[in-house]
């Protein structure tokens, strides 16, 4: 029977909606038989055949070959499946094509509304698929549409949310914006998965640069932390398990092409590499730059450092509005108290005035 409709239908759903030709004819395979079954009234184990090329459906029951026939839907008598199959024997089970003339239109019909049911259940089963294949990753997103100050973007098959909470402060999103984001979340929803997506979070970063650096995708160099204001600036602390790989330059790149790369993927975000260290006073120390360190004194048990730098360094240690020594305590996890050569000499002679005092 022809099905010109229903195979039109797949080629425009397999090309707009970028869904696969095979699960789609499947689709259609049970849609027919459920449409055949309720037009013959009977319950058969049946075969559909789709030559997709010719827009071509042939249905085919199995019967087993019996002597006398008490059940219509699964047996033909020895006498009918000779004209079929003129060498058959009892108990041999025989495909006969049952294709009634009328049925194409019938089927077109009663098979539409569970197809396009079957397409949604489709849709939704290979976004979930996808979506956990995207899952704590990193990935691009196109911007489809802004509803507010939530931002809707396409992830592959999926259409992600950006909420306002993940968005940086500082970007702009139009309408088929390329960005790289990372897959926070994914929510079950009767209407399928909704993807959550992040532009703030500092695994994004994390992510760039296994996408930008080989040596960290491979584990020669490790991500030790990151500390993130989204926008503005981002410390992340960087370690070579090979003495023979320096991890600043590795991540710096030839002519600092991998390090900007990821500057410009974050619309101009600054980035400081520091090189971790076991010694938590080097460690404090890496973690001002650029500012030079003159001194570091710790408090283990509390977790407080002070830091001494020359006075020139001060501001530089301590960075526009605070920021360069926060994002140092952030990413360190320790209290830091910065204080220049000058402050620490007058306290060292308050000290020892108070000592002679005594």
């Amino acid at each position: 029977m022809k099905v010109e409709n229903l195979i039109r239908a797949v080629r425009e759903l397999e090309k707009e909606r970028n869904l696969p030709r095979e699960e789609l004819l499947d689709i259609i395979r049970q849609a027919i038989i459920r449409a055949y079954h309720k037009h013959s009234g009977r319950e058969e184990n049946l075969r559909v055949d789709i030559d997709f090329d010719n827009a071509i459906v042939n249905i085919f029951t199995h019967k087993i070959v019996v002597e006398k026939v008490t059940s219509p839907a699964i047996e033909i008598s020895l006498e009918e499946a000779k004209k079929l199959k003129p060498n058959v024997k009892l108990g041999e089970v025989i495909e006969i094509e049952v294709t009634p003339q009328e049925f194409g239109r019938i089927a077109a019909q009663t098979a539409k509304q569970v197809v396009f049911q079957k397409i949604r259940e489709l849709e939704n089963r290979l976004a979930r698929e996808e979506s956990a294949r995207y899952m704590g990753k990193v990935t691009t997103g196109v911007v489809l549409r802004k509803d507010g100050r939530v931002v809707y973007m396409k992830v592959g098959r999926t259409e992600a949310i950006l909420p306002p909470a993940e968005q940086v402060p500082r970007e702009h999103y139009h309408p088929n914006d390329r960005f790289k984001v990372y897959v926070l979340r994914v929510d079950e929803t009767p209407k399928g998965p909704k993807v959550i997506v992040s532009r703030s979070h500092p695994a994004l970063v994390k992510g760039l640069f296994e996408l930008e650096v080989p040596e960290i995708a491979e584990g020669v160099v490790e991500i030790k932390g990151i500390a993130r204001e989204p926008g503005f600036r981002t410390k992340v602390a960087i370690y070579s398990h090979n003495p023979r790989v320096d991890p600043i330059g590795t991540c710096i790149g030839p002519r600092g092409a991998r390090v900007q790369a990821i500057v410009n993927e974050l619309r101009g975000e600054k980035i400081d590499l520091v090189k971790w260290s076991p010694d938590i006073r080097e460690y404090i120390a890496n973690a001002l730059s650029p500012a030079k360190v003159k001194d570091v004194q710790v408090d283990t048990k509390e977790k407080k450092a002070t830091v001494i730098v020359p006075r020139d360094q001060l501001s530089l240690a301590i960075g526009k509005e605070g920021q360069n020594v926060r994002l140092a305590v952030k990413l360190i996890g320790w209290h830091i108290d910065i204080k220049s050569e000058a402050e620490e000499r007058i306290e060292a002679k308050a000290v020892e005035g108070e000592d002679g005092a005594d």
